[in-house]
């Protein structure tokens, strides 16, 4: 582990994944969606979940070997609480319209499913042409909701994790690595 940098002292001893674990499996997905979207003759929409998923969406995009727009969304199903409250609010939404377009959901995290489940039958109700879900991290036996993941990058434990875009109280997204934190940070 870098112990050169401070946050790391509030992880857990053991790096559950290394920024080379994470770039090498980002290619993959990366080579994936440009094979599974290379005949499409419709327009690929990538949606960035605004803020966790952005480090892995650019670094996703720059593996993608096709002509993609890009569009943000921010989403909120948890306040400042480590758990999702269920309510799910749009804080920022599209600037383009998606009629007809093949867009590709990505975001950072998936656990229950509420705010993506609510996200894809929103989207899907403006008319776009295929929807599918791209998450770096997937907690399947925390879902709530049946809902179909496209591609995923690991399957984690149920534990509060953060680095490579995902926080704690907005701080931590820098580590390029992803790792545990301690509860006792977050249960202060």
């Amino acid at each position: 582990m870098q112990q050169e940098r401070m946050m790391y002292r509030d992880l857990k001893d053991e790096l559950l994944l290394t920024k080379e674990q994470i770039a090498r499996r980002v290619r993959e997905m990366g080579a994936q969606i440009t094979q599974d979207y290379r005949m499409e003759q419709a327009d690929l929409v990538l949606v960035c979940i605004l803020k966790g998923a952005v480090i892995f969406f650019a670094d996703l995009l720059r593996e993608i070997d096709l002509p993609v727009h890009t569009d943000f969304m921010a989403i909120s199903s948890y306040g400042s609480a480590t758990k999702s409250s269920g309510v799910v609010r749009i804080l920022k939404d599209l600037d383009k319209d998606i009629v007809g377009k093949h867009v590709l959901v990505v975001e950072d995290i998936i656990d229950s499913g509420l705010t993506l489940s609510f996200l894809r039958e929103n989207l899907l109700s403006r008319g776009a042409a295929s929807l599918k879900i791209c998450t770096l991290l997937d907690k399947p036996d925390r879902r709530k909701v049946d809902l179909h993941v496209d591609y995923a990058g690991f399957q984690i434990p149920d534990e509060f994790v953060v680095g490579y875009g995902l926080d704690y109280a907005e701080i931590y997204r820098n580590l390029p690595d992803i790792g545990v934190l301690r509860p006792e940070i977050y249960e202060k």
